[in-house]
This record gives structure tokens, C-alpha cells and sequence, in this order.
């Protein structure tokens, strides 16, 4: 294994003050672990936060600012943030109006948000939930009960940041969340393995010839492992897959602010259809060349043209990575004029800026 880094247990704290050092915009806060915008709490705002393991740069600290979240939480690679960092980071960030927590369906990742919802709420922070499921990939993984939460996590924090930069409500936020939810579908495929330093070697193995289809921002397992042909081979069936499997129902866990505990929905995703307007996303997921991410965009373009999907906004680039794996993931998400209006809107992170 060949990292820039000093020692496996020093990765963390040495990147996450090498982001704040390089972002005067952004605040390091530790004991416990969290980020914040360095301006404080936007008064009478909801306060958007999300937070997870680390090795998904920019994701989650890199979307923090101005028009997107108001706070991350980053656990070790990996590995979920604790209660603690959640709780600290709620109260840190809370402007008045309440704590919006934007949760990945990872099963550490739901507990440990629960645990901090509950806190937040016996202290008399007003928060909500919501829980992202966007991968199409499986039903159940090796890290979740239900589908995982990927890449269209980064559009959702988006769209949410500036509903709650305008002045929405908590309920108005978090019911604008559920459905762009259900509006998104992502599929990711990989054809090389990551590198965790804990571990020192890569988390699998492919033959030449095989790439893993489906595979999670973590390296778990996908549909199965097919043989790897071309890139046109290869969009159009993560295309077909995206189309194919975009309707399921799923039941969802959140906390319900009114009533004081967690409840229960019934879900259905949306599947995408012809004549649907979408934002597109073409993700690295860590060592994809950028010149081959165009690649994939030519050819998902044509699809989405010979389907019948209009792309009214794209991103192309490394915006939910997994460490160095080699591979790609691929986001849809079904928008209106309303929804464009919010992606439109200005964001100031490290990560997403334009309109500032």
C-alpha cells in the first residue's frame, strides 16, 4: 500500500484540517468531530446535516456551506460518526427553526442518528429525519436493511439546502426530501477494489476481465459479477438497470417531531418513465480518469435521448468517491421547474459553488 498519509490513525484529523485550513469558510470542531460553517447558525433557517464514514470525499464536510449543509459529521473510514458528534453538531448548528438530519440507509449509520435524534429532542432541539435509498443495485446488503444510500445523497443535500436557505419549514423540508427521494435512482460498477489503511490491501479481487455490477460505496458486493466489456456495453446496462428496477417498495424509519417518537411509512419509489426531465450524474468513485467519465456521459446521453428522459442539469466529476476504487456510479433524478429553481439557486462548499 502506497498512501500519502502518516499513519492509519492520524488520516482523519490530518485531512479534515487540511480542508478547513484551505476553506477560511469552514470551522473544525473537536471533541467530538464535526464541521460546521464558520459564520455560526443561519437565525430563523432550518439547519441542514448529514454525516457518515469517511473515504467519500467531498462527501460530507466538502458539501458544507453556504446554500448546502449546514454541518457533517465524519466518522473513520468507513465507519459510522457516533451519537455524540451528532448531537454536538445539531445543537452547534440549530438556528431556531430546527435540525433537518439527512441519513444514509447504512445500519450504523440509522442507529447512531436515531440515538442523536432522541437526544436532540430531549434537550428541546426541534428535528427530523430522513433516510436516503437511492441504489437500485440490491435489496438488502451487507451493511443495510433495505436499499443503500449513494451518491444521489449529494443532489438531495443540494435541493434541501436551498429549500431551507429560502426559508422553508422543518416539515416543508423534510417532505420535499421524501419525495426527491423517490425521484432518484443510482447504480454504481466497479473494476478495480479500493484501499482502506487499516487494512493495507485491497478489499477484493477481479480477474482482468470482470468488473463487480452494483457494487456499494463501501466495496459490497453488487448483483453479481459480470464479465467487463465496453463502455457502451457497460452504460447501457447500468441504464437498463437504472430504468428497470427504478419502482419498489420500501418501508422507512423517521423521526416524527410532532409525536415525539420514530415512525414507520410505507414507501414507493418512482420509477422513471419517457418524457421525464432528470438531473444526471456521472460520479468517480476514486481513480476513474476524468477523461473516461466524458466517455460514460457521451454514451449515457445517447441513452437517455433514445429512452425518452430529458437531462435538464449534469454533473461530472468526483462527488461521492470511495476512497481509490476504480469505478463509476451513475444518478437520475426526475425534476420539475420547482426543483431546478433550488439546484439553481447559489451554493458556496468546497465542493459544489456557481451563483455566488
Amino acid at each position: 500500500m502506497k498512501k500519502l498519509i502518516n499513519s492509519v490513525e492520524a488520516v482523519l484529523h490530518e485531512q479534515l484540517h487540511g480542508l478547513v485550513e484551505a476553506h477560511s469558510e469552514l470551522r473544525l470542531h473537536e471533541e467530538p468531530l464535526f464541521v460546521t460553517r464558520s459564520a455560526g447558525p443561519a437565525a430563523g433557517k432550518v439547519a441542514v446535516m448529514s454525516g457518515g464514514g469517511s473515504g467519500h470525499e467531498p462527501m460530507h464536510c466538502g458539501y458544507v456551506g453556504e446554500g448546502m449543509l449546514a454541518g457533517a459529521c465524519p466518522g473513520e473510514i468507513f465507519t459510522s460518526p457516533t451519537p455524540d458528534q451528532m448531537y454536538d453538531c445539531g445543537q452547534a448548528i440549530d438556528g431556531g427553526q430546527g435540525v433537518l438530519m439527512l441519513i444514509k440507509n447504512y445500519t450504523g449509520d440509522i442507529l447512531n442518528f436515531e440515538t442523536a435524534a432522541e437526544l436532540l429532542h430531549a434537550s428541546g432541539t426541534a428535528v427530523a429525519t430522513l433516510v436516503i435509498d437511492d441504489d437500485v443495485a440490491v435489496k438488502d446488503s451487507l451493511f443495510t436493511t433495505g436499499r443503500r444510500g449513494v451518491a444521489n445523497t449529494v443532489l438531495i443535500e443540494k435541493l434541501l439546502g436551498a429549500a431551507a436557505a429560502r426559508g422553508d419549514s422543518l416539515d416543508e423540508c423534510r417532505a420535499l426530501g421524501e419525495r426527491i427521494n423517490n425521484q432518484g435512482h443510482s447504480l454504481g460498477i466497479a473494476l478495480g477494489a479500493c484501499t482502506v489503511p487499516a487494512a493495507g490491501k485491497p478489499s477484493f479481487a477481479l480477474a482482468e476481465n470482470e468488473m463487480e455490477f452494483g457494487i456499494g460505496i463501501h466495496g459490497e458486493p453488487g448483483i453479481e459479477r459480470r464479465p467487463f466489456g465496453s463502455l457502451d456495453e457497460t452504460v447501457d446496462s447500468m441504464f437498463t438497470t437504472l430504468i428497470e428496477h427504478g419502482h419498489y417498495q420500501r418501508s422507512l424509519r423517521h423521526w416524527d417531531r410532532l409525536a415525539g417518537d420514530w415512525q414507520e411509512t410505507r414507501q414507493a419509489k418512482q420509477a422513471l418513465a419517457k418524457g421525464d426531465r432528470v438531473i444526471a450524474l456521472v460520479n468517480n468513485l476514486g481513480a476513474t480518469p476524468l477523461s473516461e467519465l466524458y466517455g460514460v456521459w457521451h454514451r449515457l446521453a445517447q441513452c437517455c435521448d433514445e429512452f425518452g428522459l430529458t437531462i435538464e442539469r449534469k454533473l461530472i466529476g468526483s462527488y461521492c468517491t470511495s476512497l481509490d476504487m476504480q469505478g463509476i456510479s451513475i444518478t437520475l433524478l426526475k425534476v420539475d421547474d420547482p426543483l431546478l429553481a433550488l439546484w439553481d439557486a447559489p451554493v458556496n462548499t468546497p465542493a459544489l459553488r456557481w451563483g455566488c
